[in-house]
């Protein structure tokens, strides 16, 4: 296969039971892409049968490939290898319980043509749809911080923390060498590196489906004001210059 021009790239851990649903249901809808593609799904070393899980949907589902980490990562960690392994000309992070499916590339996918470098899915710009919405609490929460991260990385960033990303070939290689945190703050960190390296960085609206799963609670919350602190203080005092080259 020559070089895909779309790369997705799912991060997975203790995903055995919904992991299949996601991907047959990206099989359908990728069925009539006008273009090539490939499916990467990062297994962040998994106590349960995800990776097996994904070896045997190689026979039904097309284009899909396993990197199998023997050692858990974090979700940074995890995207980050993907990122660098997959060989697409546009490389896209999706979550594995499909909360935004696939189908919204397509709006994406203009955007490149007009010259931007990451375009990133949105649940806070108009033309967003919430099924369900958020509770009012977490919107709240969800405001404050992003008050926080504007304030402090990415001024006119409105929502940093949906899971569906794309990146041009050469933006995701300099950025995801460069990135280092795995937990909270790894999307904000990937979007502040993108704005360092002069990256062009576009909001689109999403349709994100509320799926169980990982909330916010107060000690990730404490990690994520550490990590915009910590994003922070590497930006100011050059800690995300490249290493020299012996």
């Amino acid at each position: 296969m020559s070089q895909p021009f779309l790369s997705i790239i799912i991060p997975a851990y203790r995903e055995a039971e919904r992991i299949p649903g996601t991907l047959l249901d990206m099989d359908r809808r990728l069925e009539s892409a006008g273009y090539s593609y490939e499916i990467v799904v990062v297994n962040d070393g998994s106590p349960d049968a995800t990776a097996d899980v994904v070896r045997n949907l190689t026979k039904l589902v097309r284009n899909l490939k396993l990197i199998d980490l023997k050692e858990n990562m974090g979700k940074g960690g995890a995207v980050r290898q993907g990122m660098l392994l997959s060989a697409g000309m546009i490389r896209l992070f999706a979550d594995a319980d499909n909360s935004t499916s696939i189908d919204q590339f397509a709006a994406m996918m203009p955007l490149f043509k007009d010259g931007f470098d990451v375009v990133i899915g949105s649940r806070a710009v108009p033309g967003a749809k919430l099924e369900p919405p958020e509770p009012f609490i977490r919107r709240l929460i969800g405001w404050m911080l992003n008050l926080a991260i504007q304030a402090l990385l990415l001024p006119g960033i409105h929502d940093t923390q949906c899971g569906f990303k794309a990146f041009t070939q050469d933006a995701a290689e300099r950025i995801f060498r460069e990135s280092r945190l795995s937990g909270w703050g790894f999307d904000f960190e990937i979007l502040s590196l993108a704005k360092k390296m002069g990256y062009r960085i576009k909001e689109v609206p999403v349709r994100w489906v509320d799926a169980a799963g990982s909330h916010m609670t107060l000690q990730g919350g404490l990690q994520f004001v550490r990590d915009i602190l910590i994003i922070r203080w590497r930006l100011w005092r050059g800690g995300y210059e490249p290493k020299p080259q012996n």
